[in-house]
Formats: C-alpha cells, sequence, structure tokens
C-alpha cells in the first residue's frame, strides 16, 4: 500500500502548448495543464460537463518525449504524484499551487 499513498492517474486533453525548459546541465522541464472532465445529470435531467484542469510538470526524459509528441489539444494519460506549494506574488498576496509531478506520460487519441 506504500506506492498508493500520493499517487495520481489523469486522462485529459493538453490545454496549452508545453512550456520546455532547458537548464545547463542539459535536464529539461516540461510545464503544461491538462482539462478531465467529468459528465453528469443535473436535479433538472440536464446533462451537465464540469472540467477541472491540473498543472502537470515532467523533468528529464518524460520532459524530451512531452517536447516531441504532445501538442495543445493532445489526449495523453499522466500518472505521478501531487506536491503543493506557496509564493507571494508582486503585490505580497500569498498563492498557493498544487501540482502533479508526472512521471509517466501516456499518449493517446490521434
Amino acid at each position: 500500500m506504500n506506492n498508493l499513498r500520493n499517487k495520481v492517474q489523469l486522462i485529459g486533453n493538453v490545454g496549452n502548448t508545453p512550456e520546455i525548459y532547458t537548464f545547463d546541465s542539459g535536464k529539461k522541464k516540461a510545464r503544461f495543464s491538462i482539462a478531465t472532465n467529468e459528465t453528469y445529470k443535473n436535479a433538472k435531467g440536464e446533462k451537465v460537463t464540469d472540467t477541472q484542469w491540473h498543472n502537470v510538470v515532467a523533468w528529464g526524459k518524460t520532459a524530451e518525449l512531452i517536447e516531441n509528441y504532445v501538442p495543445k489539444g493532445k489526449e495523453i494519460g499522466v500518472e505521478g504524484r501531487l506536491t503543493s506549494h506557496s509564493y507571494e506574488d508582486k503585490d505580497g498576496v500569498k498563492k498557493y499551487v498544487t501540482e502533479v509531478i508526472c512521471n509517466e506520460v501516456l499518449l493517446l487519441g490521434k
């Protein structure tokens, strides 16, 4: 059960062109968002789609794969772990960020 303590799996569509950073060491980092959709019927019987956006970060070979094969709109599956941190913006307001640190990506769709 230890490997289930902080594990997330998502399937969704990439919402923006992934941002790729290459460091002096040659290591790469990819940052992008994916949208997941859940469809349900409300009390009136109307079909409602709830879209959730998730920030994703990938490193190394996974980032290279994303750089080469994952454009905006592509359906992908990601597996990783959740991480949260905070920072102060330029106005001194504390902001909180939750990200998926991706260790595996699965290319789906066409």
